[in-house]
């Protein structure tokens, strides 16, 4: 009879489904204060700012993602932040895809064993979760994951059933999802009934990997509350994805991972330039807070 209960436990334990945070430790190797550095992709050809030959931009992400590793990050995520204006997704055309697919697979192929995860601007989700799966990504960002929102590039409706249905029929089950709630540079009007931390449980119940705060802008800082909220009321993974600094950092520490993008650049400004100095103190200081 216990050899029977014994095995039974031990097949049980073999079905059992790591959770959202097993698969986050699993792929971060650690549980809080992971930092994640963007990678702000120059202006892709066919869009209103692009002055670059698609090889120039693929050198400068590349640059900018060893600058990263050799600073001490522990992740970076590509995202094509200088596209301005954005488009909404059903809009995005075929050379933003092919753009960035081309960018990720050389940044991940130059550096195999650092987690990297994309996002595509504005909501291309689908676009994102298909990029990742081609280039051995490991995550995307997803925008308008839960409950429809009045974007700056226009209305965004929620895409959680849809995104998660195409992510399972290409097979890419293991490109984890970490989703906006309350997304910065958008109108909540439609869901000011809602609290944040209402929302971040949305998206738990819809399936999220974990959930991102952000500000109201970028490089915007969180409201403090607003983690200690999110944070109390989900089990997966909470990060900060906006206005963290090495001075600021310790209201943050307590988050699953902090991603982190202006503040690496010149002046504080996304658009800027990597200032290598800035990153480094950035670990230090977080190191010293873990």
């Amino acid at each position: 009879m216990h050899i029977f209960c014994f095995q039974r436990r031990r097949f049980l334990n073999i079905l059992e489904v790591p959770s959202e945070m097993d698969k986050f430790i699993s792929l971060f190797r650690r549980q809080r204060g992971v930092i994640v550095a963007m990678v702000h992709i120059k202006a892709l050809p066919g869009t209103p700012r692009n002055s670059q030959r698609m090889s120039k931009i693929i050198d400068v992400a590349l640059e900018e993602a060893e600058m990263y590793k050799n600073a001490g990050v522990d992740a970076i995520m590509l995202e094509n932040m200088h596209d301005l204006p954005y488009l909404p997704p059903h809009k995005i055309g075929p050379e933003i895809t092919a753009g960035m697919a081309a960018v990720a697979y050389n940044v991940k192929r130059s550096l195999p064993h650092l987690p990297c995860g994309i996002q595509v601007l504005s909501a291309g989700n689908n676009i994102a979760i298909a990029i990742a799966q081609a280039a051995g990504l490991e995550f995307v960002r997803a925008e308008g994951f839960v409950f429809s929102h009045v974007a700056d590039e226009g209305l965004l409706n929620a895409c959680a059933g849809e995104l998660l249905r195409y992510r399972k029929s290409i097979q890419a089950e293991d490109v984890l999802i970490y989703t906006d709630i309350k997304k910065k540079h958008s109108s909540h009007a439609i869901t000011s009934d809602l609290s944040v931390s209402e929302v971040a449980r949305a998206a738990e119940f819809f399936g999220s990997d974990g959930t991102i705060v952000t500000g109201t802008e970028t490089g915007s800082p969180v409201e403090k509350r607003d983690l200690e909220d999110v944070l109390r009321s989900v089990k997966i993974p909470v990060l900060v994805g906006s206005g963290v600094t090495s001075q600021n950092v310790s209201n943050f520490i307590s988050a699953n991972a902090l991603i982190v993008g202006s503040h690496f650049k010149r002046d504080g400004l996304w658009s800027n330039e990597i200032v290598p100095e800035q990153v480094e103190e950035f670990v230090r200081t977080v190191r010293s807070l873990r």
